[in-house]
């Protein structure tokens, strides 16, 4: 059987693209808002492009923050893309505006400090040792970034020797920023693997591989 794979329609996201991406990897891939769809679903995709603020408000909308705390409260797994990473955030501040978001992970989504601003292109990342999300993939892979923010400091350290410490990617853009999440059944990256070639290819297969 394959896989069951949503991707969440709350109103953002190159959603065609990345339903598109996610069907070669061979999984069962539904675009839909609705609840119980997205909570019964194998692996739950997070999408978003645009403002932090407008996406916070469309993915409350259809209740997509309830959908994500109660999938992560059962080890179900889900992957956040672009904005949707950075919604797993504590907050986003944008042109002076705080936005909390869905707090799945502490920490701030701030503006980039570069001289070029948006980060529009092709980037190298920095894949810790033993990353699932990067398993296979060439080092010296680019993947493609469009974004003018992001998370420059990572916070949530574990408290316990007994607590597996998330795995982060870093890229650089000016200033280090958090490329990719793997925190348990939580994932995600602020690049777009859908429009990163075959290494996106490549990290979309190892996250459905997991589900």
């Amino acid at each position: 059987m394959p896989q069951r794979v949503v991707i969440l329609d709350y109103g953002s996201g190159n959603l065609r693209s990345a339903q598109r991406a996610f069907e070669r990897t061979g999984a069962h891939v539904t675009v839909t808002a609705d609840p119980h769809a997205a909570l019964e679903a194998d692996g739950l995709v997070v999408p978003g492009v645009g403002a932090f603020a407008a996406c916070m408000a469309g993915l409350r909308g259809v209740g997509g923050d309830r959908i994500i705390g109660r999938r992560l409260a059962g080890g179900r797994p889900v992957i956040g893309i672009c904005v949707g990473m950075q919604v797993l955030f504590e907050q986003g501040v944008e042109h002076g505006e705080t936005t909390e978001g869905c707090a799945e992970w502490p920490g701030t989504v701030e503006r980039l400090q570069a001289p070029v601003i948006p980060h529009m292109g092709w980037n190298t990342v920095d894949a810790p040792e033993g990353s699932r999300l990067f398993a296979g993939v060439d080092p010296g892979e680019r993947f493609y970034f469009v974004h003018s923010y992001g998370v420059r400091d990572w916070r949530l350290h574990p408290t316990s020797p007994h607590i597996a410490a998330p795995l982060v990617t870093w890229s650089t853009h000016g200033t280090p920023f958090v490329a990719a999440v793997e925190n348990g059944p939580l994932w995600a990256t602020q690049f777009h693997p859908e429009k990163s070639g075959d290494a996106g290819a490549a990290i979309l297969a190892n996250w459905v591989a997991t589900l």
